[in-house]
Protein backbone atom coordinates (compact mmCIF):
# COMPACT_ATOMS: atom_id res chain seq x y z
CA UNK A 1 0.00 0.00 0.00
CA UNK A 2 2.81 2.40 0.89
CA UNK A 3 4.55 1.57 -2.38
CA UNK A 4 1.36 2.21 -4.38
CA UNK A 5 0.81 5.53 -2.62
CA UNK A 6 4.41 6.56 -3.20
CA UNK A 7 4.12 5.62 -6.86
CA UNK A 8 0.93 7.66 -7.21
CA UNK A 9 2.55 10.71 -5.58
CA UNK A 10 5.57 10.37 -7.86
CA UNK A 11 3.31 10.15 -10.89
CA UNK A 12 1.32 13.17 -9.74
CA UNK A 13 4.49 15.22 -9.45
CA UNK A 14 5.99 14.13 -12.74
CA UNK A 15 3.01 13.15 -14.91
CA UNK A 16 -0.29 14.14 -13.32
CA UNK A 17 -2.27 12.94 -16.36
CA UNK A 18 -0.84 9.45 -16.07
CA UNK A 19 -1.61 9.31 -12.35
CA UNK A 20 -5.26 10.22 -12.86
CA UNK A 21 -5.57 7.75 -15.74
CA UNK A 22 -4.13 4.98 -13.58
CA UNK A 23 -6.78 5.64 -10.91
CA UNK A 24 -9.46 5.63 -13.58
CA UNK A 25 -11.30 8.41 -15.33
CA UNK A 26 -14.97 8.93 -14.55
CA UNK A 27 -17.04 9.96 -17.59
CA UNK A 28 -19.16 12.07 -15.23
CA UNK A 29 -16.18 14.39 -14.96
CA UNK A 30 -16.59 14.94 -18.70
CA UNK A 31 -20.34 15.60 -18.49
CA UNK A 32 -21.89 12.11 -18.47
CA UNK A 33 -25.14 11.68 -16.53
CA UNK A 34 -25.42 7.88 -16.23
CA UNK A 35 -29.20 8.18 -15.91
CA UNK A 36 -30.14 5.85 -18.79
CA UNK A 37 -31.94 8.65 -20.63
CA UNK A 38 -29.26 11.19 -21.53
CA UNK A 39 -26.90 10.17 -24.32
CA UNK A 40 -23.42 9.99 -22.82
CA UNK A 41 -21.57 9.13 -26.03
CA UNK A 42 -19.52 12.34 -26.23
CA UNK A 43 -18.57 12.34 -22.55
CA UNK A 44 -17.44 8.71 -22.51
CA UNK A 45 -15.47 9.21 -25.73
CA UNK A 46 -13.75 12.25 -24.25
CA UNK A 47 -12.75 10.16 -21.24
CA UNK A 48 -11.33 7.45 -23.56
CA UNK A 49 -9.43 10.09 -25.54
CA UNK A 50 -7.97 11.51 -22.33
CA UNK A 51 -7.00 8.07 -21.02
CA UNK A 52 -5.12 7.12 -24.18
CA UNK A 53 -2.66 9.98 -23.76
CA UNK A 54 -0.96 8.26 -20.83
CA UNK A 55 -2.59 4.84 -20.90
CA UNK A 56 -5.28 4.27 -18.30
CA UNK A 57 -8.78 3.22 -17.35
CA UNK A 58 -12.20 4.69 -17.96
CA UNK A 59 -14.55 3.51 -15.22
CA UNK A 60 -18.32 3.30 -15.47
CA UNK A 61 -19.88 2.95 -12.03
CA UNK A 62 -23.28 3.23 -10.38
CA UNK A 63 -25.40 4.10 -13.36
CA UNK A 64 -26.76 3.35 -16.78
CA UNK A 65 -24.80 5.06 -19.52
CA UNK A 66 -26.77 5.41 -22.75
CA UNK A 67 -24.66 5.87 -25.87
CA UNK A 68 -23.95 5.17 -29.50
CA UNK A 69 -20.66 4.05 -31.01
CA UNK A 70 -17.55 4.35 -28.81
CA UNK A 71 -14.02 4.04 -30.24
CA UNK A 72 -11.57 2.29 -27.95
CA UNK A 73 -7.97 3.46 -28.28
CA UNK A 74 -4.50 2.09 -27.50
CA UNK A 75 -3.59 1.66 -23.87
CA UNK A 76 -7.15 2.14 -22.61
CA UNK A 77 -9.23 -0.17 -20.44
CA UNK A 78 -12.98 0.40 -20.39
CA UNK A 79 -13.99 -0.92 -16.98
CA UNK A 80 -17.70 -1.43 -16.29
CA UNK A 81 -18.18 -2.02 -12.62
CA UNK A 82 -20.78 -4.32 -11.09
CA UNK A 83 -24.10 -2.49 -11.02
CA UNK A 84 -23.22 -0.34 -14.06
CA UNK A 85 -24.63 -0.74 -17.56
CA UNK A 86 -23.40 0.54 -20.90
CA UNK A 87 -26.72 0.82 -22.74
CA UNK A 88 -26.77 0.89 -26.51
CA UNK A 89 -28.92 3.51 -28.17
CA UNK A 90 -32.03 2.28 -29.97
CA UNK A 91 -31.48 4.84 -32.74
CA UNK A 92 -29.57 3.59 -35.77
CA UNK A 93 -28.23 7.10 -36.43
CA UNK A 94 -26.12 6.90 -33.25
CA UNK A 95 -23.84 4.19 -34.69
CA UNK A 96 -20.77 4.77 -36.84
CA UNK A 97 -19.53 2.28 -39.36
CA UNK A 98 -15.96 1.05 -39.42
CA UNK A 99 -16.02 -2.32 -41.15
CA UNK A 100 -19.38 -2.87 -39.48
CA UNK A 101 -21.70 -1.03 -37.14
CA UNK A 102 -20.93 -1.62 -33.47
CA UNK A 103 -21.47 -0.15 -30.04
CA UNK A 104 -17.75 -0.51 -29.16
CA UNK A 105 -15.24 -0.54 -31.99
CA UNK A 106 -11.49 -0.24 -32.53
CA UNK A 107 -9.17 -0.61 -35.49
CA UNK A 108 -5.40 -0.99 -35.40
CA UNK A 109 -5.07 -0.42 -31.65
CA UNK A 110 -2.77 -2.04 -29.09
CA UNK A 111 -3.21 -3.11 -25.48
CA UNK A 112 -6.92 -2.46 -25.09
CA UNK A 113 -9.38 -4.04 -22.69
CA UNK A 114 -13.02 -4.21 -21.70
CA UNK A 115 -13.33 -5.46 -18.12
CA UNK A 116 -15.52 -5.48 -15.03
CA UNK A 117 -18.62 -7.27 -13.82
CA UNK A 118 -21.07 -4.85 -15.39
CA UNK A 119 -23.39 -5.17 -18.38
CA UNK A 120 -23.29 -4.10 -22.01
CA UNK A 121 -26.87 -4.12 -23.29
CA UNK A 122 -27.50 -3.48 -26.98
CA UNK A 123 -31.32 -3.25 -26.76
CA UNK A 124 -31.26 -5.26 -29.97
CA UNK A 125 -34.96 -5.77 -30.62
CA UNK A 126 -35.79 -2.07 -30.28
CA UNK A 127 -32.74 -1.08 -32.33
CA UNK A 128 -33.70 -3.51 -35.10
CA UNK A 129 -37.21 -2.03 -35.09
CA UNK A 130 -35.68 1.41 -35.69
CA UNK A 131 -33.67 0.01 -38.60
CA UNK A 132 -36.82 -1.56 -40.01
CA UNK A 133 -38.64 1.77 -39.74
CA UNK A 134 -35.85 3.58 -41.60
CA UNK A 135 -35.88 0.96 -44.34
CA UNK A 136 -39.62 1.28 -44.83
CA UNK A 137 -39.25 5.08 -44.94
CA UNK A 138 -36.66 4.70 -47.68
CA UNK A 139 -33.83 6.15 -45.58
CA UNK A 140 -31.80 2.90 -45.53
CA UNK A 141 -31.35 0.51 -48.43
CA UNK A 142 -32.17 -3.05 -47.39
CA UNK A 143 -33.85 -5.97 -49.16
CA UNK A 144 -35.53 -7.17 -45.94
CA UNK A 145 -35.32 -10.95 -45.78
CA UNK A 146 -38.59 -12.10 -44.18
CA UNK A 147 -39.16 -8.55 -42.90
CA UNK A 148 -35.76 -8.70 -41.20
CA UNK A 149 -33.10 -6.04 -41.87
CA UNK A 150 -29.81 -7.35 -43.22
CA UNK A 151 -26.80 -7.92 -40.99
CA UNK A 152 -24.89 -4.96 -42.43
CA UNK A 153 -27.54 -2.58 -41.06
CA UNK A 154 -27.72 -4.05 -37.55
CA UNK A 155 -25.05 -3.04 -35.02
CA UNK A 156 -23.02 -5.51 -32.99
CA UNK A 157 -22.01 -4.90 -29.40
CA UNK A 158 -18.24 -5.21 -29.97
CA UNK A 159 -16.14 -5.27 -33.12
CA UNK A 160 -12.35 -5.02 -32.83
CA UNK A 161 -10.24 -5.07 -36.00
CA UNK A 162 -6.50 -5.47 -36.55
CA UNK A 163 -5.69 -5.06 -32.87
CA UNK A 164 -2.82 -6.52 -30.83
CA UNK A 165 -3.11 -7.26 -27.13
CA UNK A 166 -6.85 -7.44 -26.47
CA UNK A 167 -8.58 -8.51 -23.25
CA UNK A 168 -12.31 -8.78 -22.68
CA UNK A 169 -13.19 -10.23 -19.29
CA UNK A 170 -15.93 -10.40 -16.71
CA UNK A 171 -18.61 -8.46 -18.55
CA UNK A 172 -22.11 -9.56 -19.49
CA UNK A 173 -23.12 -8.92 -23.11
CA UNK A 174 -26.87 -8.76 -23.74
CA UNK A 175 -29.39 -8.23 -26.48
CA UNK A 176 -27.37 -7.55 -29.59
CA UNK A 177 -29.17 -6.62 -32.81
CA UNK A 178 -26.70 -8.78 -34.76
CA UNK A 179 -23.56 -10.77 -33.90
CA UNK A 180 -22.62 -10.11 -30.31
CA UNK A 181 -18.83 -9.70 -30.64
CA UNK A 182 -16.41 -10.01 -33.54
CA UNK A 183 -12.61 -10.00 -33.39
CA UNK A 184 -11.12 -9.63 -36.87
CA UNK A 185 -7.41 -10.14 -37.60
CA UNK A 186 -6.43 -9.63 -33.97
CA UNK A 187 -3.41 -11.05 -32.15
CA UNK A 188 -2.90 -11.99 -28.51
CA UNK A 189 -6.61 -12.04 -27.71
CA UNK A 190 -7.96 -13.08 -24.31
CA UNK A 191 -11.69 -13.64 -23.77
CA UNK A 192 -12.32 -14.71 -20.19
CA UNK A 193 -15.43 -15.08 -18.04
CA UNK A 194 -17.68 -13.37 -20.58
CA UNK A 195 -21.40 -14.01 -20.14
CA UNK A 196 -23.52 -13.74 -23.29
CA UNK A 197 -27.30 -13.52 -23.10
CA UNK A 198 -28.34 -12.59 -26.60
CA UNK A 199 -31.45 -14.20 -28.04
CA UNK A 200 -33.29 -10.95 -28.75
CA UNK A 201 -32.88 -11.02 -32.52
CA UNK A 202 -31.43 -13.01 -35.43
CA UNK A 203 -27.76 -13.80 -36.15
CA UNK A 204 -26.76 -13.40 -32.51
CA UNK A 205 -23.53 -15.44 -32.70
CA UNK A 206 -22.13 -15.58 -29.18
CA UNK A 207 -18.61 -14.78 -30.37
CA UNK A 208 -16.95 -14.68 -33.79
CA UNK A 209 -13.16 -14.98 -33.96
CA UNK A 210 -12.03 -14.25 -37.51
CA UNK A 211 -8.46 -14.78 -38.75
CA UNK A 212 -7.00 -14.22 -35.28
CA UNK A 213 -3.76 -15.55 -33.85
CA UNK A 214 -2.86 -16.63 -30.31
CA UNK A 215 -6.29 -16.63 -28.72
CA UNK A 216 -7.53 -17.89 -25.35
CA UNK A 217 -11.26 -18.29 -24.74
CA UNK A 218 -11.83 -19.41 -21.15
CA UNK A 219 -14.68 -19.75 -18.67
CA UNK A 220 -17.28 -18.11 -20.90
CA UNK A 221 -21.02 -18.73 -20.57
CA UNK A 222 -22.91 -18.23 -23.84
CA UNK A 223 -26.61 -18.29 -24.66
CA UNK A 224 -27.03 -17.11 -28.24
CA UNK A 225 -29.64 -17.11 -30.99
CA UNK A 226 -27.13 -18.43 -33.52
CA UNK A 227 -23.75 -20.18 -33.33
CA UNK A 228 -22.19 -20.13 -29.88
CA UNK A 229 -18.39 -20.05 -30.24
CA UNK A 230 -17.59 -19.57 -33.91
CA UNK A 231 -14.16 -19.33 -35.53
CA UNK A 232 -13.98 -18.06 -39.10
CA UNK A 233 -11.49 -17.22 -41.82
CA UNK A 234 -12.66 -14.44 -44.08
CA UNK A 235 -9.42 -13.80 -45.99
CA UNK A 236 -7.57 -16.36 -48.12
CA UNK A 237 -4.26 -14.76 -47.05
CA UNK A 238 -4.92 -15.16 -43.34
CA UNK A 239 -5.74 -17.85 -40.80
CA UNK A 240 -7.09 -18.61 -37.37
CA UNK A 241 -4.06 -20.06 -35.59
CA UNK A 242 -3.07 -21.14 -32.09
CA UNK A 243 -6.53 -21.03 -30.55
CA UNK A 244 -7.31 -22.35 -27.07
CA UNK A 245 -10.89 -22.79 -25.84
CA UNK A 246 -11.41 -24.09 -22.32
CA UNK A 247 -14.18 -24.54 -19.76
CA UNK A 248 -17.07 -22.87 -21.56
CA UNK A 249 -20.84 -23.33 -21.36
CA UNK A 250 -22.85 -22.94 -24.57
CA UNK A 251 -26.53 -22.84 -25.47
CA UNK A 252 -27.29 -22.13 -29.11
CA UNK A 253 -30.11 -22.14 -31.65
CA UNK A 254 -27.52 -23.14 -34.28
CA UNK A 255 -24.21 -24.99 -33.58
CA UNK A 256 -22.42 -24.77 -30.25
CA UNK A 257 -18.74 -24.87 -31.29
CA UNK A 258 -17.96 -24.27 -34.96
CA UNK A 259 -15.00 -23.83 -37.29
CA UNK A 260 -16.47 -22.12 -40.39
CA UNK A 261 -18.81 -21.43 -42.15
CA UNK A 262 -16.74 -18.55 -43.53
CA UNK A 263 -13.59 -20.47 -44.43
CA UNK A 264 -11.31 -18.79 -46.95
CA UNK A 265 -7.86 -18.97 -45.38
CA UNK A 266 -6.90 -21.60 -42.80
CA UNK A 267 -7.50 -22.97 -39.30
CA UNK A 268 -4.47 -24.42 -37.54
CA UNK A 269 -3.56 -25.60 -34.06
CA UNK A 270 -6.94 -25.59 -32.34
CA UNK A 271 -7.12 -26.91 -28.79
CA UNK A 272 -10.57 -27.21 -27.22
CA UNK A 273 -11.22 -28.59 -23.73
CA UNK A 274 -14.17 -28.68 -21.38
CA UNK A 275 -17.30 -27.65 -23.28
CA UNK A 276 -20.69 -28.01 -21.61
CA UNK A 277 -23.43 -27.73 -24.22
CA UNK A 278 -27.20 -27.73 -23.86
CA UNK A 279 -30.38 -27.00 -25.83
CA UNK A 280 -28.57 -26.61 -29.15
CA UNK A 281 -30.50 -26.85 -32.42
CA UNK A 282 -27.77 -28.12 -34.78
CA UNK A 283 -24.44 -29.76 -33.92
CA UNK A 284 -22.48 -29.77 -30.71
CA UNK A 285 -19.26 -29.76 -32.78
CA UNK A 286 -19.15 -28.51 -36.38
CA UNK A 287 -16.01 -28.35 -38.53
CA UNK A 288 -16.68 -26.86 -41.95
CA UNK A 289 -14.42 -25.84 -44.83
CA UNK A 290 -16.52 -24.75 -47.80
CA UNK A 291 -14.67 -21.68 -49.18
CA UNK A 292 -11.20 -23.13 -49.82
CA UNK A 293 -9.74 -23.15 -46.30
CA UNK A 294 -7.34 -25.76 -44.94
CA UNK A 295 -8.44 -27.01 -41.51
CA UNK A 296 -5.73 -29.01 -39.77
CA UNK A 297 -4.32 -29.92 -36.39
CA UNK A 298 -7.57 -29.71 -34.43
CA UNK A 299 -7.83 -31.36 -31.02
CA UNK A 300 -11.18 -31.30 -29.19
CA UNK A 301 -11.74 -33.15 -25.92
CA UNK A 302 -13.98 -33.30 -22.85
CA UNK A 303 -17.31 -32.26 -24.33
CA UNK A 304 -20.69 -32.94 -22.75
CA UNK A 305 -23.77 -32.05 -24.79
CA UNK A 306 -27.33 -32.54 -23.59
CA UNK A 307 -30.46 -31.92 -25.61
CA UNK A 308 -28.76 -31.13 -28.92
CA UNK A 309 -29.76 -31.80 -32.54
CA UNK A 310 -26.55 -33.52 -33.58
CA UNK A 311 -23.21 -34.62 -32.17
CA UNK A 312 -20.42 -34.16 -34.74
CA UNK A 313 -20.56 -32.64 -38.22
CA UNK A 314 -17.39 -32.45 -40.34
CA UNK A 315 -17.76 -31.11 -43.87
CA UNK A 316 -15.51 -30.30 -46.80
CA UNK A 317 -17.57 -28.44 -49.41
CA UNK A 318 -16.96 -26.29 -52.46
CA UNK A 319 -19.00 -23.11 -52.13
CA UNK A 320 -16.13 -21.14 -53.71
CA UNK A 321 -16.88 -22.54 -57.16
CA UNK A 322 -14.28 -20.29 -58.85
CA UNK A 323 -11.48 -21.64 -56.66
CA UNK A 324 -10.18 -24.98 -55.45
CA UNK A 325 -11.70 -26.88 -52.53
CA UNK A 326 -9.82 -26.68 -49.28
CA UNK A 327 -8.92 -29.56 -47.00
CA UNK A 328 -9.89 -31.02 -43.63
CA UNK A 329 -7.25 -33.23 -42.03
CA UNK A 330 -5.59 -34.23 -38.78
CA UNK A 331 -8.59 -33.86 -36.48
CA UNK A 332 -8.88 -35.56 -33.10
CA UNK A 333 -12.12 -35.56 -31.10
CA UNK A 334 -12.17 -37.45 -27.82
CA UNK A 335 -14.07 -37.90 -24.58
CA UNK A 336 -17.40 -36.68 -25.90
CA UNK A 337 -20.86 -37.46 -24.53
CA UNK A 338 -23.95 -36.36 -26.45
CA UNK A 339 -27.68 -36.81 -25.84
CA UNK A 340 -30.01 -36.22 -28.82
CA UNK A 341 -33.76 -35.85 -28.13
CA UNK A 342 -36.74 -36.60 -30.36
CA UNK A 343 -38.16 -33.07 -30.29
CA UNK A 344 -36.80 -29.60 -31.01
CA UNK A 345 -33.80 -29.16 -28.72
CA UNK A 346 -33.97 -25.36 -28.82
CA UNK A 347 -37.65 -25.09 -27.89
CA UNK A 348 -38.36 -21.80 -26.15
CA UNK A 349 -35.97 -19.63 -28.14
CA UNK A 350 -37.57 -16.39 -29.37
CA UNK A 351 -35.97 -17.17 -32.74
CA UNK A 352 -35.69 -20.93 -33.08
CA UNK A 353 -33.52 -22.71 -35.61
CA UNK A 354 -34.93 -22.93 -39.15
CA UNK A 355 -37.16 -25.97 -39.69
CA UNK A 356 -36.02 -28.70 -42.07
CA UNK A 357 -38.64 -28.71 -44.80
CA UNK A 358 -38.23 -32.29 -46.03
CA UNK A 359 -39.35 -35.45 -44.22
CA UNK A 360 -36.55 -36.90 -42.12
CA UNK A 361 -35.70 -39.00 -39.13
CA UNK A 362 -33.10 -37.88 -36.59
CA UNK A 363 -29.85 -36.92 -38.30
CA UNK A 364 -26.64 -38.90 -37.64
CA UNK A 365 -23.19 -37.46 -37.16
CA UNK A 366 -21.49 -36.92 -40.50
CA UNK A 367 -17.98 -36.82 -41.95
CA UNK A 368 -18.47 -35.85 -45.58
CA UNK A 369 -15.90 -34.65 -48.12
CA UNK A 370 -16.07 -34.34 -51.90
CA UNK A 371 -15.36 -36.72 -54.76
CA UNK A 372 -11.59 -36.54 -55.25
CA UNK A 373 -11.16 -34.39 -52.11
CA UNK A 374 -11.45 -36.58 -49.06
CA UNK A 375 -11.46 -35.60 -45.42
CA UNK A 376 -8.43 -37.36 -43.95
CA UNK A 377 -6.90 -38.50 -40.68
CA UNK A 378 -9.75 -38.10 -38.21
CA UNK A 379 -9.67 -39.89 -34.85
CA UNK A 380 -12.84 -40.22 -32.79
CA UNK A 381 -12.04 -41.75 -29.40
CA UNK A 382 -14.16 -42.31 -26.31
CA UNK A 383 -17.36 -41.10 -27.91
CA UNK A 384 -20.79 -41.80 -26.42
CA UNK A 385 -23.91 -40.79 -28.34
CA UNK A 386 -27.40 -41.62 -27.12
CA UNK A 387 -30.35 -40.71 -29.31
CA UNK A 388 -34.10 -40.94 -29.00
CA UNK A 389 -33.98 -43.21 -32.06
CA UNK A 390 -37.32 -44.18 -33.48
CA UNK A 391 -36.41 -43.82 -37.16
CA UNK A 392 -39.25 -45.19 -39.31
CA UNK A 393 -39.45 -45.97 -43.02
CA UNK A 394 -42.84 -44.31 -43.32
CA UNK A 395 -41.27 -40.99 -42.31
CA UNK A 396 -38.35 -41.13 -44.76
CA UNK A 397 -35.99 -43.73 -46.22
CA UNK A 398 -32.87 -43.89 -48.39
CA UNK A 399 -32.61 -47.48 -49.66
CA UNK A 400 -29.12 -48.83 -49.17
CA UNK A 401 -29.01 -49.87 -52.81
CA UNK A 402 -29.16 -46.17 -53.71
CA UNK A 403 -26.34 -44.77 -51.60
CA UNK A 404 -24.64 -43.29 -54.66
CA UNK A 405 -27.70 -41.13 -55.33
CA UNK A 406 -27.45 -39.18 -52.08
CA UNK A 407 -26.83 -35.59 -53.30
CA UNK A 408 -23.35 -34.10 -52.98
CA UNK A 409 -24.55 -30.49 -52.56
CA UNK A 410 -20.98 -29.24 -52.79
CA UNK A 411 -21.93 -25.57 -53.05
CA UNK A 412 -24.59 -25.50 -50.32
CA UNK A 413 -24.45 -23.86 -46.94
CA UNK A 414 -23.10 -26.53 -44.59
CA UNK A 415 -25.29 -27.87 -41.83
CA UNK A 416 -26.14 -31.23 -40.35
CA UNK A 417 -29.40 -31.49 -42.31
CA UNK A 418 -28.02 -30.43 -45.71
CA UNK A 419 -28.26 -33.86 -47.35
CA UNK A 420 -31.81 -34.54 -46.23
CA UNK A 421 -32.64 -38.00 -44.94
CA UNK A 422 -29.57 -40.20 -44.44
CA UNK A 423 -29.35 -44.01 -44.22
CA UNK A 424 -27.51 -44.13 -40.86
CA UNK A 425 -28.54 -43.27 -37.32
CA UNK A 426 -25.03 -43.17 -35.83
CA UNK A 427 -22.39 -42.05 -38.35
CA UNK A 428 -22.54 -41.34 -42.08
CA UNK A 429 -19.05 -41.17 -43.64
CA UNK A 430 -18.49 -40.29 -47.29
CA UNK A 431 -15.38 -39.28 -49.28
CA UNK A 432 -13.02 -39.84 -46.36
CA UNK A 433 -9.82 -41.75 -45.54
CA UNK A 434 -7.82 -42.58 -42.47
CA UNK A 435 -10.80 -42.45 -40.11
CA UNK A 436 -10.51 -44.15 -36.71
CA UNK A 437 -13.39 -44.91 -34.34
CA UNK A 438 -12.06 -46.11 -31.00
CA UNK A 439 -14.22 -46.89 -27.99
CA UNK A 440 -17.42 -45.54 -29.52
CA UNK A 441 -20.79 -46.27 -27.91
CA UNK A 442 -24.05 -45.67 -29.76
CA UNK A 443 -27.46 -46.19 -28.20
CA UNK A 444 -31.03 -45.47 -29.25
CA UNK A 445 -33.91 -45.27 -26.78
CA UNK A 446 -36.26 -46.62 -29.45
CA UNK A 447 -35.06 -48.94 -32.24
CA UNK A 448 -34.18 -47.29 -35.56
CA UNK A 449 -34.55 -49.18 -38.83
CA UNK A 450 -31.33 -47.68 -40.24
CA UNK A 451 -27.77 -48.92 -39.84
CA UNK A 452 -25.51 -47.44 -37.14
CA UNK A 453 -22.62 -46.90 -39.59
CA UNK A 454 -22.63 -46.17 -43.32
CA UNK A 455 -19.38 -45.71 -45.28
CA UNK A 456 -19.38 -44.55 -48.90
CA UNK A 457 -16.18 -43.94 -50.93
CA UNK A 458 -13.86 -44.41 -47.97
CA UNK A 459 -10.46 -45.96 -47.31
CA UNK A 460 -8.43 -47.07 -44.31
CA UNK A 461 -11.22 -47.17 -41.76
CA UNK A 462 -10.57 -48.61 -38.30
CA UNK A 463 -13.43 -49.42 -35.93
CA UNK A 464 -12.08 -50.54 -32.57
CA UNK A 465 -14.18 -51.31 -29.52
CA UNK A 466 -17.68 -50.45 -30.67
CA UNK A 467 -20.70 -50.80 -28.37
CA UNK A 468 -24.02 -50.50 -30.14
CA UNK A 469 -27.53 -51.03 -28.76
CA UNK A 470 -29.90 -51.87 -30.20
CA UNK A 471 -28.55 -53.13 -33.50
CA UNK A 472 -31.93 -53.84 -35.11
CA UNK A 473 -32.36 -55.82 -38.31
CA UNK A 474 -30.16 -53.62 -40.53
CA UNK A 475 -26.45 -54.42 -40.84
CA UNK A 476 -24.35 -52.61 -38.28
CA UNK A 477 -21.90 -51.46 -40.93
CA UNK A 478 -22.75 -50.67 -44.54
CA UNK A 479 -20.02 -50.20 -47.14
CA UNK A 480 -20.00 -48.87 -50.66
CA UNK A 481 -16.69 -48.56 -52.49
CA UNK A 482 -14.69 -48.93 -49.27
CA UNK A 483 -11.09 -50.15 -49.13
CA UNK A 484 -9.42 -51.57 -46.05
CA UNK A 485 -12.08 -51.37 -43.34
CA UNK A 486 -10.93 -53.15 -40.17
CA UNK A 487 -13.00 -54.22 -37.16
CA UNK A 488 -11.62 -54.92 -33.68
CA UNK A 489 -13.55 -55.86 -30.54
CA UNK A 490 -17.08 -54.83 -31.44
CA UNK A 491 -20.05 -55.56 -29.15
CA UNK A 492 -22.08 -57.27 -30.45
CA UNK A 493 -20.02 -58.57 -33.38
CA UNK A 494 -20.69 -56.19 -36.23
CA UNK A 495 -22.49 -57.46 -39.30
CA UNK A 496 -21.26 -55.71 -42.40
CA UNK A 497 -22.80 -55.51 -45.82
CA UNK A 498 -21.58 -54.04 -49.08
CA UNK A 499 -23.81 -52.20 -51.53
CA UNK A 500 -22.15 -51.48 -54.83
CA UNK A 501 -25.15 -51.53 -57.12
CA UNK A 502 -25.34 -48.61 -59.56
CA UNK A 503 -27.44 -45.65 -58.47
CA UNK A 504 -30.87 -45.33 -60.00
CA UNK A 505 -31.93 -42.08 -58.38
CA UNK A 506 -33.92 -41.41 -55.31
Amino acid sequence: MKYALALFIALMLSRPGAALAALGLDPRDFGAKGDGRTKDTVAIQQAIDAATKDGGTVRLADGTFLCGTLTLKSGVTLHIEKGATLLGSTEHADYRKNRWLALIEANGQRDIAITGEGVIDGQGAALADDVLRLVKEGKIDDRLDNNRPGEVNRPQLIELLNCVGVTVSGVTLKNSACWVQTYFNCENLTLDRITVRSTAYWNNDGMDIVDCRTVAVTRCDIDSADDGICLKSGDARRACEDIRVEDCVVRSSASAFKLGTSSRGAFRRMRVRGLRIRDTFRSAIAIESVDGAVIEDVDIADVEAKNTGGAIFIRLGHRNIDGQPGAVRDVRISDVSVEIPAGAPDAGYPNAGPPVRVPHNLFPSSIVGLPGHRISNVVLKNISISTAGGGRREIAEVPLEKLAAIPERADRYPEFSMFGELPAWGFYVRHAEGITFENVALSAATPDFRSPFVFDDAENILLKILRIAPTGQAPVIVQREVKNLRLEETEPPAETKEFNAPASGL
